[in-house]
């Protein structure tokens, strides 16, 4: 029995308890308030909006453009490979032209969203949480009508085209500076921040935060504190982005736009160190000529300097003004030849236009050019500049160079000194241009282009190879991938043992999609590199290391093992190349043709100059998997070189594929050698090789039953099991067996007759090398 007094100390002790639980629970709702909603109309139903581009590439290649909600779990958790469900999508429609900038959208919101909760009211406690959605731009290229791993560029959250802003310098690692959410919470118990805290970042542990109604609100993170506004029907821009942005200076006069443009390049230019560039003497050597045509509102002097001052800079990505009219005037005559350098120095005729004025002057196919007004050909070409500048390659100067020495303007007298075949002696004749442009567009690496390619044609050769040409990665994005997983899978379908991919007249366009492509020819998801650019924060190109190029594999069945050979040339440009660079990797592809491709490998974006000139640079310096910058200056060089002479001039034909299918030839041969005799019963072991089988002698008998087994010790080699009769007639095949082992089997079959067969025992793709055990299991006696 307890006295008075303890009870009564008891009691006292209890209400404190119960008055202390009670302040606790106070003094946590007083530390988070509810947000105060500003336009409070129950929350949004449909979301519209505008959605302005500056930058020339935005709509390259789109055919398939989505505006959707998109889940920020990936931006909370810092998660740079998050991929946003299926399910957590919530489509939009655009309202009106895509292709003019500003495109409209309107999205309808779903009663109860399905994003992923995450709890960010920094309480310490365990709540459901809300759901964060910015509303973003995306374009859909794989799979169905949602966004995949491929066409989400392997995760994250956008740093473009949203609802939200971000920190574009690369260093910042894409994190989030304003804009407006559209947060759901499930419940009015869920907190989110009401600011960005001392740190300047959002959901960490400094935020100060507020606890939101139930349902949807729109968060706007571009006020001191967060507004929360809970509008029917809002309209919410999104927002393209600084640093996606295109620089502009249109407004301004030449003087000043020449000096916005030079500290750009300065600035955000890929490859000055690269390529030795001093932007102090381009000023001393353009700026008064820019000063100039001001002074004298001379347009035509000012795009002249303008397109003298980007030929200067030997990158065949940038972009000049070019007059049309005084190019066709200064290259619009010709002598009806073209002529190219062969490998073992000399420049030769490898076309004349019959009644041309070569041609009537008695030079002949094959004649060898040495001299052209009476400067020795070699310094002529060195001398010439082309109208197709800038080069980042010195072979494709060179190459266009030989194209560009022999135009002139109609009626130009030209001084031509030759020696036609067999010939010792030197001829000099005078001729006189005339209009005619057939020689000019022989002589073009693009020749036979018309404009109505679709961006991949294939075929299946009359040897059995397949046969692809990749045209562009800048055309419809999704009809691209449509026909190449169609030829996939008709080539695996088929058995195709090789193929030739022809990227010859591939001027570029996505590197995504091309790295992309590449992929359907590999089983590891590899690191292809890394791509640096100006970080304005850290004064210095920054290159993110949790930003690499990788592929990203397509499912087994759209992959193709089979041998590959890739067609190139100067006209291979930019993704072109990182196609070809990818294809090299492993040693996938050999690599075939004349001359390596262009070397053009930057990262390009837009600037405006006055009198609407839109122009590009190169602002990306890419890298490999160790840092080497890749591509530009020297293109992909070819692993099959195909000789520049006389014989491939003028051979019929394509000689560079005619090379292609001699290697995947060499390559796909296959060494049968004899194995011996083996007997039922028996059991042997040996070692096969890449590119070789081994054939082994078996005699039955009418009544026997057997099965033939292959096995691996190691387990690791892919083995494949062929059955001949003695004419070597394909009886039976067998890659994998229903069980674990044996790898490859001919199970219980049944010998009608005598006969000898032939075993034979190879890998699959005749691609690998390994010890094996071959046994022939006599059923017969087991089953007795």
């Amino acid at each position: 029995m307890l006295n008075k007094p303890f009870i009564r100390a008891s009691l006292v002790l209890a209400l404190v308890f119960i008055l202390g639980a009670f302040s606790m629970t106070l003094a946590q709702d007083a530390e988070i308030p509810p947000a105060t909603i500003v336009n409070d109309e129950g929350g949004p139903v449909s979301i519209t909006g505008e959605v302005a581009y500056s930058n020339g590439f935005f709509t390259l290649g789109v055919d398939e453009p989505l505006i959707i909600l998109e889940d920020q779990a990936g931006f909370v958790d810092r998660d740079r490979a998050f991929l946003m469900s299926p399910q957590s999508q919530v489509l939009g429609k655009i309202t009106s032209d895509f292709y003019s900038s500003p495109f409209t959208y309107s999205v309808e919101l779903p009663i109860v969203p399905a994003a992923e909760l995450r709890d960010v009211d920094n309480d310490g406690g365990e709540d459901p949480g809300v759901m964060i959605y910015a509303v973003a731009y995306w374009t859909n290229i794989w799979g169905d009508s949602y966004l995949e791993e491929r066409d989400l560029q392997g995760g994250g959250w956008s740093g473009a085209y949203a609802s939200t802003r971000i920190d574009q310098n690369p260093s910042a690692k894409g994190e989030l500076i304003g804009g407006t959410y559209v947060v759901y919470a499930p419940d009015d118990q869920q907190g989110f921040p009401s600011g960005f805290g001392e740190d300047g970042k959002l959901f960490t542990e400094d935020d100060p935060t507020v606890l939101l109604p139930s349902g949807y609100t729109m968060v706007n993170m571009d006020s001191e504190p967060f507004t929360f506004d809970r509008s029917r029907n809002p309209q919410i821009d999104l927002i393209e982005g600084e640093g996606v942005e295109q620089e502009d200076f249109s407004a301004l006069g030449y003087t000043e736009a020449f000096d916005g443009m030079i500290e750009m390049f300065r600035k955000k230019y890929a490859y000055t160190e690269f390529k030795g560039i001093d932007w102090d003497a381009k000023i001393a050597e353009f700026r008064p000529r820019f000063e100039e045509a001001e002074a004298n509102s001379d347009v035509a002097a000012y795009a002249l300097a303008l397109r003298d001052f980007i030929w200067s800079i030997p990158d065949g990505h940038l972009s000049a003004p070019v007059d049309d009219q005084q190019f066709a005037f200064e290259t619009g005559g010709g002598l009806g030849l073209a002529i190219r350098e062969v490998d073992d120095g000399r420049v030769i005729v490898n076309f004349l236009l019959d009644g041309g004025p070569a041609a009537e002057a008695g030079i002949e196919l094959r004649a060898e050019i040495t001299a052209v007004n009476g400067t020795p050909i070699g310094e002529a070409i060195t001398a010439t500049q082309p109208w197709s500048l800038p080069f980042s390659s010195e072979h494709n100067l060179r190459l266009q160079q030989l194209r560009y020495v022999i135009r002139f303007p109609v009626d130009t007298e030209v001084e031509l000194t030759y020696k036609n075949p067999g010939e010792t002696e030197e001829q000099t004749v005078s001729l006189t241009t005339i209009a005619e442009r057939t020689s000019f567009s022989f002589s073009s690496f693009n020749v036979g282009l018309t404009g109505f390619e679709q961006p991949i044609e294939y075929r299946v050769l009359d040897n059995g190879y397949g046969y692809v040409k990749i045209y562009s990665f800048s055309d419809s994005d999704r009809l691209t991938i449509q026909l190449w997983e169609r030829m996939i899978r008709t080539l695996n379908g088929a058995g195709t043992p090789g193929l030739i991919i022809d990227m010859r007249q591939n001027g570029g366009g996505s590197g995504f999609l091309a790295d992309q492509m590449a992929a359907y020819f590999f089983n590891e998801s590899l690191v292809l590199g890394n791509g640096a650019t100006y970080d304005e924060s850290l004064g210095e190109f920054y290159a993110d290391p949790d930003f690499e190029s990788k592929f990203i594999l397509p499912s087994e069945d759209l992959r193709y093992n089979g041998k590959i050979a890739v067609l190139v040339g100067p006209s291979c440009s930019s993704a072109c190349e990182f196609f070809t660079y990818n294809m090299t990797l492993q040693e996938r592809a050999a690599v075939v043709g004349q001359y390596p491709t262009g070397g053009l490998g930057g990262g390009q974006d837009t600037y405006l100059m006055p009198e609407g000139i839109q122009l590009q640079y190169s602002i990306g310096r890419n890298v490999d998997a160790e840092g080497n910058i890749i591509i530009e200056g020297t293109g992909i060089a070819p692993t099959v070189k195909v000789p520049v002479n006389e014989e491939t001039l003028f051979a019929e034909g394509d000689v560079i594929l005619d090379a292609a299918v001699a290697h995947l030839d060499e390559a796909l041969q296959v060494d049968i050698q004899e194995g011996g005799e083996i007997a039922v019963g028996e059991a042997v072991e040996g070692e096969v090789v890449e590119r070789t089988r081994i054939q082994y002698i078996l005699t039955v008998k009418a009544g026997d039953r057997i099965s033939i087994l292959l096995t691996d010790p190691t387990g690791e080699l892919d083995t494949y099991l062929r059955l001949y009769d003695e004419g070597l007639n394909l009886l039976a095949e067998n890659d994998d067996s229903e069980s674990a082992a044996p790898n490859s089997s001919l199970e219980d079959l049944e010998i009608p007759v005598d006969l000898t067969l032939i075993v034979e025992v190879g890998t699959y793709d005749d691609s690998s090398s390994g010890a094996f055990t071959l046994e022939i299991v006599n059923l017969a006696a087991t089953s007795t």
